[in-house]
């Protein structure tokens, strides 16, 4: 009889315990549907607002690397005219090791601003330098040796002594902790306000909820598949703006499953990262060109579509430029660009963001 008692306990704990699982698994899916159903409602209304006149390119290596005709030269400002692109990233580097970029990888950049002063009176031409920041021994660079921060400033005076007119820095990873990072960002400012140029930087996404970094400092390393992920909190990200005079945010690489999520992730942190720093800086918020992992969800229109809903749900705008960078010049094709006019560009006659 005994153990027929047993029996008929483990019998009835086990059907406890999937009845449980079952509820728990029906509530986390009825929490998965509601949430899908929210964002599917929020994402049908237009948005009211339009895009702005103050808009950014990250541009392909070759343009200083490689020589070009004169018909190229047209044919880019051409391109930058009609779209109304306020700066472009000309990618002049990554960094060596040491912090050097060698000429030799820049030849043709003198040619560049030229053609670009020339043709498109008005467009700002940045040097885009960046590497992979050393973390826990792994990487390239190694930001924390005061040396290397030292020819990092001095490879970008030799490339603001071209003609440059600012500096763009993509540095990843960079952490919310990452002291190095600003110390730089210090000393860049130092150079490039006395030669009265910009600087900006591309900075990752920011945190969703910033309470969870010391548990992610706590538990999880820096590198390795499963790490602790690189986001600025809304202190670093301020810390940021306080020492630059424009923050390019990297918001694409949303890997969401559907258009109204990806839509909800863009206007999240257009809506954010404006109310956090636009009255500080210039920002520009990152849209993708090329084909992201989750394309049928994330793509252009999407990625604008979300910025205007996040624009729109502004109590106010921010009292410096805002807009778009576009990622990237050499995988956006005519179509889109086309698109990006329609649904993005305000009508001539307005000025918006400037």
């Amino acid at each position: 009889m005994t153990g027929i008692r047993r029996s008929v306990r483990i019998q009835r704990g086990f059907r406890r315990g999937a009845r449980w699982a079952g509820w728990t698994a029906a509530y986390v899916l009825g929490l998965v549907a509601i949430t899908f159903a929210g964002a599917w409602t929020w994402w049908q209304p237009e948005p009211e607002a339009r895009g702005t006149e103050a808009n950014a390119l990250w541009a392909r290596h070759q343009w200083v690397g490689e020589p070009h005709t004169d018909a190229e030269y047209r044919g880019l400002a051409a391109l930058l005219r009609e779209n109304r692109i306020t700066d472009v990233f000309f990618h002049a580097g990554p960094f060596e090791a040491d912090g050097t970029v060698p000429a030799a990888k820049y030849r043709y950049a003198g040619a560049l601003i030229k053609a670009v002063h020339r043709y498109a009176p008005g467009v700002r031409v940045q040097a885009y330098l960046g590497q992979i920041r050393e973390v826990e021994g792994k990487g390239v660079i190694d930001l924390d040796d005061p040396a290397v921060r030292d020819r990092v400033v001095r490879t970008d005076a030799a490339l603001l002594d071209l003609g440059f007119d600012g500096v763009h820095y993509d540095f990843e990873p960079i952490y919310p902790d990452d002291g190095a990072f600003l110390a730089l960002l210090d000393a860049t400012r130092a150079l490039t306000r006395s030669r009265g140029r910009l600087l900006s930087v591309a900075l990752e996404q920011p945190t969703l909820v910033d309470a969870a970094q010391p548990v992610y400092k706590a538990l999880l390393p820096r590198t390795g598949p499963w790490h602790y992920p690189p986001r600025p909190t809304d202190a670093f990200l301020r810390k940021v703006a306080a020492r630059v005079d424009q923050v390019a945010l990297m918001a694409y690489d949303v890997e969401l499953p559907t258009q109204s999520l990806a839509g909800w992730h863009f206007a999240r942190h257009t809506r954010r990262t404006l109310e956090l720093i636009g009255d500080q800086v210039t920002v520009f918020i990152g849209v993708p060109t090329y084909r992201p992992m989750m394309d049928w969800a994330e793509n252009l229109t999407v990625a604008l579509r979300g910025a205007r809903r996040g624009i729109a749900e502004l109590k106010r705008p921010p009292k410096r430029p805002y807009g778009v960078g576009v990622y990237a010049d050499w995988t956006t094709t005519p179509a889109e660009w086309a698109r990006y006019r329609a649904t993005w560009l305000p009508p001539a006659t307005e000025k918006v963001g400037r």
